[in-house]
């Protein structure tokens, strides 16, 4: 069982990294390129990221047979979104009371959230 653990863990963090890929690059070009607000912005890069995490993650790291796709998506979005809502919370505080790179302090969020999100569709999502 810990061995599983471990490999499923493993798995989500690659997925993860490549989920945080997707995520700065389009909040970089939704922010930078396009001038959307960081927040909304930050928005948009989490949504693309969500989507792709959940089809990575079905397939490779719970390796899911649920036929029941758009309840899992739908349970996955919920997790998701409950990080985004903690993400956005402390990347906001983060901003507001430090002086820090944004996009470092993204990255420290992310490295926060990736907890929650991990554990919450272990036990809901991909139980």
């Amino acid at each position: 069982m810990e061995k599983i653990f471990n490999i499923r863990f493993i798995r989500f963090g690659i997925v993860g990294v490549f989920g945080t890929l997707i995520d700065f690059g389009v909040t970089w070009i939704c922010k930078e390129q396009l001038k959307i607000n960081k927040y909304l912005a930050n928005t948009s890069g989490f949504i693309c990221a969500v989507c792709s995490n959940y089809c990575l993650n079905r397939l490779w790291t719970f390796a899911s047979t649920d036929n029941r796709i758009i309840l899992q998506f739908s349970k996955f979005l919920v997790v998701s979104l409950i990080g985004l809502a903690i993400n956005n919370l402390l990347l906001y505080l983060f901003v507001k009371n430090t002086k820090h790179n944004f996009y470092l302090l993204k990255l420290i969020v992310t490295g926060i959230v990736v907890f929650w999100n991990y554990f919450a569709n272990l036990i809901y999502t991909f139980h």
